[in-house]
């Protein structure tokens, strides 16, 4: 039998969906299995989780929806049919959510229908322990930033080496067939400031009173500072024409092991 530690893995590799309730918005995900079900929900201030299994599933069953006679199984892939299009984005006028916090945790609550007649399911969510936030948001969240700087700085170091190269075809005369084509040399500082402070993640008319933040070139680490102000060891990668300075990560994968 599938216990809690399988259902967490499996939720692993579940993606976090963006889910609305009312004027409440949340990243969720889920795992459904015939011997029960894990869900995991923050509104990025706290995290809430439930872990249900089979036989916690059938006696709620029988208290929200005495009517109902189905096999735990079957519940449960009716209730997965009725999340899965709430994660992927869909509306179902038929079936509807709401959330409420309690006590130390979090309720939401579901109402549908199934076999024709009404159905109810809430799930009673509490705070998420340490180690599940870690594993399936903050270690994600981290391998991903680590991933984008990498990225970021590689696309960094070839814009740089277009532009030498269009340098080069300039100094010797080359020139462009089509003006409409014509560039201006990559700036990486300018585009960081500006990146930054027009970015799509701050509101139209909220740019003024937005907290002020800094991304210092190649990557250094956001804040909400006013400024970040520190020296960087540099690193050199060698390309054709000149040497092109890589500022470190904030962010670093190491691994320590014992002696």
């Amino acid at each position: 039998m599938e216990g809690s530690e399988e259902l967490e893995s499996s939720l692993l590799t579940k993606p976090w969906a963006s889910v609305c309730f009312g004027e409440s918005a949340f990243l969720a995900k889920v795992c459904f299995r015939d011997t029960g079900y894990i869900l995991l929900i923050s509104d990025l201030s706290s995290v809430w989780y439930e872990s249900a299994d089979a036989e916690a599933v059938g006696q709620r069953s029988k208290e929200l929806n005495k009517r109902l006679t189905v096999h735990v199984s079957s519940f449960l892939h009716h209730l997965c049919d009725l999340m899965s299009p709430l994660l992927a984005g869909q509306s179902d006028t038929a079936t509807s959510f709401s959330c409420h916090h309690t006590a130390g945790g979090l309720s939401l609550h579901v109402k549908s229908t199934l076999s024709g007649l009404p159905f109810y399911w809430k799930f009673h969510c509490c705070p998420a322990p340490v180690e599940m936030v870690s594993r399936h948001l903050v270690r994600p969240l981290i391998r991903m930033s680590l991933a984008l700087q990498y990225q970021v700085q590689e696309l960094t170091f070839l814009l740089l080496q277009k532009d030498a190269e269009i340098e080069d075809y300039r100094e010797n005369g080359a020139t462009l067939s089509r003006d409409r084509l014509r560039t201006e040399p990559f700036q990486e500082e300018m585009f960081q400031q500006n990146f930054m402070a027009e970015g799509p993640w701050i509101a139209p008319g909220a740019r003024d009173s937005a907290p002020r933040w800094s991304w210092e070139p190649s990557g250094t680490a956001a804040t909400t500072s006013p400024v970040v102000a520190w020296e960087p060891r540099c690193r050199e990668r060698r390309g054709p024409g000149d040497k092109v300075p890589f500022q470190p990560e904030p962010w670093k994968d190491v691994c320590v092991c014992g002696g």
